[in-house]
């Protein structure tokens, strides 16, 4: 007997002293259990410092199962939660939420882990929770960040939303149990994803054998994202709202000084609150097959045919090649042939004889059928992509498109077929296989409007540590210099300013007292010929002297450019510019 104990003791030193690190660490990695916890998101703001995108806390009630377990199997653990879940909720007067199934998936895979039964309580729910159950065991509120978008659905395209991210795990330290962070899927929430996520944290339980939660060990606080400071001027873009209304179309104002984006407008759009936590599956749905396509980001996503607001690309190409002087005049008499194909202007009755900038003032399309005939259209084609258009403008938007400008080796491509004289003139009005977007559009009005300087549009301005000082400016891109003549200005942006201001202009109607400001109205055909679609089209910039404001407006069907998309420019031009003199020292 005494040799046996003589064993026994040996053997227990050998595991207590000479091998116990090695099942202290056993005993670790098998009750430890390690838990992600996301960081706090940075905000998004307006450049005059008004969140656009924030966190507020949502309350959720938890259930805490090591304290509510009942002797037995499983089963009865989930039957007396269930019957509990049916008492509370009484209590709460609301509605229960979880289901036996998420009851039963929970203790399976995140059994030391609160489980929520109540996400995101409203305040009358916090206010019952506080007078009849707080302080019941098992039961306790649980914070965490949910964000907000105070302005709904103002700037829903331009910020996107968020949702749950997937689980990434660090091979240097991996967890038991992730609490997803939220990932931009759209907007600036995307593009930005990585500057506005935070560094996450960790919180280390211990569990018995059973799996149950006993005590934390160590804790990780999680970090907070940058914020952001962008372009965007929520007066701006309320009064571009407010313009457009509920016809669907798309408004952008740019500053002309520097490409800064004032305000992009998309219409119809979604409440990207609706995304937080999760979008319903019947909403999804509802938007994914809405006619109108609210789900899409017409100001930089949709391409449609420009119509008459491409006639000042084909003006300034003929001045600036000298293949055209301002005096250099023709004849309308309503219509034009060529070969066997007649082409009409919008005026069946012609307007007699023009020199260019009357022709920009009444949009005569004969006079620009014979400009793009004499000065050729690879004259038009490398001025086009001189101001942008074929090509992506560069802001800090995913999805941006291109829009089409055809030319020869694209027709032969597609079409098999060489580039006729035909598609020039087509094309010499915003007509054919060319497209461009709202954006493209609102650059060209803004390189009219500052004297031929392209800027790249710019959405964000600064970024900053989480709520703290100010925000550190981004770089910002220098404009490319297309060195237009004073005489090629002269007459492009005076047959603009005639738009409005002159007697025949065909935004006369669209004039706003005290002041003077440059548009150019487009209306563009598209769909079968028959059904007679157009979209109404008015690019602006105001005031005329020293632009501060420089839009493109187009409506998805409409009468006219004059008719349709000229009163909406004059309302928003008008509240803009009437509001900056009331503001003015």
């Amino acid at each position: 007997m005494v040799l046996a104990f003589a064993f026994l003791g040996v053997m227990l030193w050998r595991i207590q002293v000479v091998h116990g690190d090695r099942y202290q660490d056993d005993e670790l990695r098998q009750s430890v259990r390690r838990v992600r916890l996301p960081g706090m998101r940075g905000r998004i703001y307006d450049r005059h410092g008004q969140v656009l995108a924030d966190n507020r806390p949502g309350y959720n009630i938890a259930i805490f199962l090591e304290e509510l377990r009942r002797p037995g199997g499983w089963a009865r653990t989930v039957d007396f939660l269930e019957e509990q879940l049916d008492v509370w909720a009484q209590e709460l007067d609301t509605e229960r939420q979880l289901t036996r199934a998420q009851i039963e998936m929970h203790i399976r895979r995140r059994l030391p882990m609160p489980l929520v039964a109540w996400r995101d309580i409203d305040e009358r729910t916090l206010a019952r929770w506080a007078e009849q159950i707080a302080g019941r065991p098992g039961l306790d509120i649980y914070t965490e960040a949910v964000r907000v978008y105070p302005h709904d659905d103002l700037f829903a395209h331009v910020l996107g939303y968020i949702g749950r991210a997937d689980a990434e795990q660090d091979p240097d330290e991996p967890f038991h149990y992730y609490l997803p962070d939220m990932e931009g899927r759209a907007g600036l929430e995307r593009r930005y994803d990585d500057a506005m996520r935070a560094e996450s944290g960790a919180r280390l339980m211990r569990v018995d054998a059973v799996g149950y939660r006993h005590a934390d060990l160590a804790f990780r606080e999680a970090g907070q994202g940058q914020d952001l400071q962008t372009t965007l001027d929520t007066r701006v873009q309320a009064a571009a709202r407010r313009a457009l209304g509920d016809t669907p179309g798309s408004v952008v104002v740019l500053d002309p000084r520097n490409g800064d984006v004032l305000a992009m407008v998309s219409v119809p759009a979604y409440n990207p609150n609706d995304f937080i936590p999760a979008i319903s599956h019947d909403l999804w749905q509802s938007l994914l097959h809405n006619p109108d396509r609210p789900l899409i980001h017409r100001p930089v996503a949709g391409a449609y045919a420009p119509g008459s607001i491409f006639k000042p690309v084909v003006a300034i190409a003929a001045l600036e090649n000298e293949l055209a002087t301002p005096s250099t005049v023709f004849h309308c008499p309503g219509h034009f042939e060529w070969g066997r194909a007649r082409f009409h202007c919008w005026s069946r009755h012609g307007h007699g004889p023009l020199d260019m900038r009357q022709s920009l003032e009444r949009s005569c399309n004969v006079y620009y059928y014979r400009l793009a005939l004499q000065i050729g259209y690879p004259t038009i084609y490398h001025m086009a992509r001189a101001v942008g258009l074929g090509q992506r403008t560069g802001i800090d938007l995913d999805h941006e498109v291109s829009g089409l400008l055809p030319d020869d080796a694209w027709k032969r491509r597609t079409h098999n077929d060489a580039w006729r004289d035909g598609d020039t003139v087509n094309l010499s009005i915003g007509q054919g296989p060319i497209t461009v977007t709202p954006l493209q559009m609102a650059v060209l009005a803004a390189t009219l409007a500052n004297g031929g300087e392209v800027h790249t549009p710019r959405l964000v301005k600064g970024q900053r540590p989480f709520g703290q000082g100010d925000f550190e400016p981004l770089e910002r891109s220098a404009p490319r210099e297309l060195n237009w003549s004073r005489t090629t200005l002269a007459t492009v942006r005076g047959g603009m300013r005639d738009v409005i201001m002159g007697e025949r202009g065909t935004a006369r109607t669209s004039a706003i007292a005290g002041w003077v400001y440059a548009a150019k109205t487009g209306t563009a055909e598209f769909g079968p010929k028959e059904e007679g679609r157009k979209h109404a089209w008015m690019i602006a910039f105001a005031p005329y002297d020293q632009p501060r404001y420089a839009l493109a407006l187009m409506t998805d069907e409409g009468l006219s450019g004059g008719q349709t998309a000229g009163p909406k420019v004059q309302r928003l031009l008008s509240e803009l510019l009437n509001d900056d003199e009331e503001v003015s020292p």
